[in-house]
C-alpha cells in the first residue's frame, strides 16, 4: 500500500511538474512575444514617423507656396482655411492616384470589362513598382557598404557605367537565345558597376584615399566617359542624337503585360538580389566578416581578419549592386542608352540606405516609397499644379526627420531607445 501511494504521488508531483512547466512557458511567452513586438516598433517607429511628420511639413510648405491660399486669405481667414485644406487635399490626392491608382477608375474598368481600360487604371501601381527597382539595387548598394564601414558616395557614376556595360552587350552580342543573352548583359552590368566600386575600393586599401573623395571623382568620371562614348564609339549610326544603339531583343527584360503597363521581370530579380544581400550579411562567415569590419576595424584587424581585403570586396559588391540598378534601366525600361539617363537614382540611395536602416528589407520598402513619391509627382504637378520639386522636399524632410531621431522623439514624446537596442556602427559614416 505505501508503494502504491507513493507511486500515485509520484504521478500527481509529475502532472504538477509538467502543468507548473506548461504555465511558466506560457507566461514566458507573454511578455517575449511583446518584447518582439516593442523592438520591431522601436526599429519602425522613427522612419514611420518621419514620414508622417515629413507629409505634414510638407503640406505646410504647399500651403505656403500657392498663390491661391495667400489670396484666399486676403478675403477671410475662414475663406484662407478652406482653401489651404482644399490645396493640400488635391495635391496629395494627385499624388496617391498617380502613384496608387484612382479607385473609382479601377472599379469602372473592372466593371467595363475592357482591357485596355484595366491596363490603364491599373497602370500607376505598376509604374510605381517599375520606378522603384533601380531604387532597390542603388539603395543596397550603398546600405551594404554602409554595414562593411564605407561610404559609397558613387552609385550615380556606378549606374553609369552599368548601364555602358550592360548596353554594350545588349546591343553588341548577337546570335545568342534571350535564356543566354538576357543574364549575359545583367553580368555586364554589375561588372561595370563593380569595376568602378573596386577602384576607390583599392585606393582606400593601398593608398588610405578616402572612399567619399574618391567615389566623387569617379562619379564624374563616369559622367564624362558616357559623354564621350555615346558622342562617338557607342553612338547610335543613323542618329545625330547621342543615344546607343538598341539592345537585340535577346537582351531586353521580359514585360508581364500589354502596353502601356512596363512592369517587367526586373522587380522580382530586385527582390532575389535583396533577399541574396540579406542571406548573405547575415546567414555567411563572409557577411559576418564584412559587417565585423563595418563595426570595429581595430577589433577585426585585432582578431585576424584581412581589413584591406574586406574594404576592396565591399566596394567592388556595392558597386556592382549600383550597375544592376543601370543595367535594369537600359534593359527593362529604356532599351538603349542615352545621356543623363539616370535622374539621381544613386543619390537619393544614401537616403534610402538610411531610412531603411542598412538592412535589405528596410531599403526594399523605402524603395517602394520614393518610387511611389516619384511616380505620383508627375501627376500631383499635371493635376494639382504644385511643382515637382515638392517631392525633393518631402524626401529631404523624411530623411532629415531619421537622420536626427532626436526631433521626432522630442515630438512624440517616445522614450529613449537603451544602447543595446540600436546597433551601432563605430566608422561614424553610418548607423542605425
Amino acid at each position: 500500500m505505501d508503494d502504491e501511494k507513493q507511486g500515485q504521488n509520484q504521478r500527481e508531483e509529475d502532472q504538477k511538474n509538467v502543468l507548473q512547466i506548461f504555465l511558466e512557458e506560457l507566461l514566458r511567452g507573454v511578455p517575449q512575444g511583446y518584447g518582439r513586438l516593442r523592438r520591431v516598433w522601436s526599429v519602425l517607429a522613427i522612419p514611420i514617423l518621419a514620414i508622417i511628420t515629413g507629409l505634414l511639413v510638407g503640406g505646410v510648405i504647399i500651403i505656403l507656396t500657392t498663390e491661391e491660399v495667400f489670396a484666399a486669405w486676403g478675403e477671410s481667414p475662414l475663406e484662407g482655411l478652406r482653401t489651404a485644406w482644399e490645396t493640400v487635399r488635391q495635391a496629395y490626392s494627385a499624388l496617391f492616384t498617380g502613384s496608387l491608382g484612382d479607385p473609382a477608375r479601377i472599379i469602372a474598368a473592372i466593371q467595363s470589362g475592357d482591357d485596355l481600360a484595366i491596363r490603364r487604371a491599373f497602370n500607376p501601381i505598376f509604374e510605381s513598382l517599375v520606378s522603384s527597382i533601380p531604387y532597390i539595387f542603388a539603395g543596397l548598394s550603398v546600405a551594404l557598404g554602409f554595414r562593411a564601414g564605407l561610404f559609397n558616395i558613387g552609385a550615380e557614376g556606378q549606374i553609369f557605367m552599368g548601364a555602358i556595360f550592360a548596353a554594350f552587350a545588349g546591343y553588341a552580342i548577337t546570335g545568342v537565345p534571350a535564356i543566354i543573352h538576357i543574364p549575359l548583359a545583367i553580368m555586364a552590368g554589375a561588372i561595370g558597376g563593380g569595376l568602378w566600386g573596386f577602384i576607390p575600393g583599392w585606393l582606400k586599401a593601398k593608398t588610405g584615399g578616402h572612399e567619399v573623395i574618391n567615389t566623387i571623382m569617379m562619379n564624374f568620371i563616369a559622367f564624362r566617359l558616357s559623354d564621350w562614348l555615346l558622342s562617338g564609339p557607342m553612338q547610335r549610326p543613323d542618329s545625330f542624337n547621342p543615344v546607343s544603339p538598341t539592345i537585340q531583343a535577346t537582351a531586353v527584360l521580359p514585360r508581364f503585360f500589354e502596353h502601356p503597363i512596363r512592369f517587367h521581370l526586373g522587380f522580382f530579380i530586385a527582390l532575389f538580389v535583396a533577399w541574396l544581400i540579406y542571406w548573405f550579411l547575415f546567414k555567411t562567415k563572409y557577411g559576418f566578416f564584412l559587417r565585423t569590419v563595418g563595426a570595429n576595424p581595430h577589433a577585426a584587424r585585432y582578431a585576424g581578419m584581412n581589413v584591406l581585403t574586406g574594404m576592396v570586396v565591399a566596394m567592388s559588391m556595392a558597386g556592382a549592386l549600383a550597375g544592376l540598378a543601370g543595367a535594369n534601366e537600359v534593359l527593362g525600361v529604356n532599351h538603349h542608352l542615352a545621356m543623363a539617363f539616370s535622374s539621381g537614382y544613386g543619390f537619393d540611395s544614401i537616403a534610402l540606405a538610411l531610412l531603411g536602416k542598412s538592412h535589405p528589407l528596410g531599403v526594399v520598402l523605402a524603395a517602394l516609397l520614393f518610387g511611389t513619391l516619384r511616380n505620383g509627382a508627375v501627376r500631383m504637378q499635371l493635376a494639382a499644379g504644385i511643382p515637382i520639386d515638392i517631392i525633393s522636399v518631402l524626401q529631404g524632410l523624411i530623411l532629415a526627420f531619421v537622420a536626427a531621431p532626436a526631433i521626432i522623439r522630442t515630438i512624440y514624446r517616445l522614450r529613449a531607445p537603451a544602447v543595446h537596442e540600436e546597433e551601432v556602427t563605430v566608422s561614424g559614416w553610418a548607423g542605425d
